[in-house]
C-alpha cells in the first residue's frame, strides 16, 4: 500500500449519472462522499442543483452539501478549505474520501494541492473592471485580457466575466499571467494515491438526459423554489442565484423572457455546460475515462473501477 493517503475521484459532465454510481462505489470501498459541486453547498437550493436528499444517501455519509446560505459566496479557496477538513475526518475513521461532482477546477485544486495567492483585500481594481464591463460591454474586458494574457483569453469565454476579471486582477496584482501560474501549478504532483475516474456517455444520450432532467426539475417545482428564494430577498447578483436553473427562472419571473424561452435557454446552456466540462476533463492528466455505453450497467462499471483501485493499491 502506498504511503500516500488514498483518494478516489468520480466526476464527469452534468446528468451523466455520477450520483447513483458514487453510492455504489462508497458502499463497496467503505468510502464517504465529498461534493465537488459549486451549487450543492447552498441550503434551500435543492431542485435546481439536483441535490441528493438525505433519504437518498442510503447510509453513505456526504460532505459539503447544505453548508452555506444562498447569500454567501463560494469559491475554489473555500472549497479546498472545507474539503481538506472533511478529508481529515474521513481518514480519522479509516474511510476513503470520494470526491464526486462536476466542478473540474475544484477537483484539480484539491488533487494537486494547488496554491492560490490570497486576495489582499483591495477590491478597487475589481470594481473598476466591473464598471468597465457595465459601460462598454464584456468584450472590452476580454480584449484587455487578450492584450496581456492571450492564452487565458483563448481559454475563457468573454461571457464568463468573473473569470476574465480574476485573470486581469491577477495580472495587475502579480505582474504574472494567470495562464502561466496555472500551468506551473498543474505540473505539481499529487500528494495522494488516487484514481481519477471521468464518467461519460455518448453525446446523444447525455443531451437527452439533460433535457429530461430539466423537465423533471420543472415538474418537481423549480419555479416555486426560485420564487421562494426571491421572496426571501435573494437576488440575481448573488453567486448562488447565477447558477444554471436559477438565473433563467429569475429572468422568467421578472418578466424579461417567457416561460418557454426560459426552458429553452436552460436546456441549451446546460448542454453547453456539459460540453465545456468534457473539454476540461480531456485537458486533465491522469484521468481514467469510463464510457457508460461500453458497460452493461453501473454494476459492471463498479467491477471495473474496483479492479483499478485494487491494482493501484488504493483499496486492499
Amino acid at each position: 500500500m502506498s504511503e500516500k493517503k488514498p483518494l478516489i475521484i468520480l466526476t464527469g459532465p452534468t446528468a451523466v449519472g455520477k450520483t447513483d454510481l458514487s453510492l455504489l462505489l462508497a458502499k463497496k470501498v467503505n468510502g464517504e462522499i465529498i461534493s465537488a459541486d459549486s451549487m450543492q453547498v447552498y441550503k434551500k437550493m435543492d431542485i435546481g442543483t439536483a441535490k441528493i436528499m438525505p433519504e437518498e444517501m442510503d447510509g453513505v455519509r456526504h460532505h459539503l452539501i447544505d453548508i452555506l446560505d444562498p447569500s454567501e459566496d463560494f469559491n475554489v479557496v473555500l472549497f479546498k478549505k472545507y474539503a481538506l477538513a472533511a478529508m481529515d475526518e474521513i481518514y480519522s475513521r479509516n474511510h476513503i474520501p470520494i470526491i464526486t461532482g462536476g466542478t473540474g477546477f475544484y477537483i484539480q485544486a484539491l488533487l494537486y494541492d494547488i496554491n492560490f495567492d490570497e486576495n489582499d483585500g483591495d477590491m478597487s481594481y475589481r470594481h473598476e473592471l466591473e464598471e468597465l464591463a457595465s459601460a462598454y460591454g464584456v468584450s472590452k474586458l476580454h480584449d484587455m485580457l487578450k492584450a496581456v494574457d492571450p492564452d487565458s483569453a483563448a481559454a475563457i469565454h468573454e461571457n464568463n466575466v468573473k473569470r476574465v476579471i480574476r485573470a486581469l486582477e491577477f495580472y495587475k496584482k502579480t505582474g504574472k499571467q494567470i495562464s502561466k501560474h496555472n500551468e506551473e501549478e498543474r505540473a505539481r504532483t499529487s500528494p495522494y494515491n488516487f484514481a481519477y475516474f471521468v464518467l461519460n456517455n455518448s453525446r446523444d444520450v447525455l443531451y437527452n438526459r439533460i433535457d429530461r432532467r430539466v423537465d423533471i426539475m420543472l415538474e418537481n417545482g423549480l419555479v416555486d423554489e426560485v420564487k421562494a428564494l426571491m421572496d426571501q430577498g435573494y437576488t440575481r447578483d448573488m453567486v448562488s442565484m447565477q447558477g444554471l436553473g436559477y438565473k433563467e427562472i429569475i429572468d422568467y419571473l421578472s418578466g424579461d423572457i417567457s416561460y418557454d424561452e426560459a426552458v429553452y435557454i436552460l436546456k441549451r446552456d446546460t448542454r453547453h455546460f456539459a460540453k465545456r466540462q468534457i473539454t476540461w476533463f480531456k485537458r486533465e492528466r491522469d484521468v481514467i475515462w469510463v464510457n457508460k455505453n461500453e458497460f452493461a450497467d453501473d454494476n459492471a462499471i463498479l467491477s471495473y473501477m474496483d479492479d483499478v483501485l485494487l491494482t493501484r493499491q488504493i483499496i486492499r
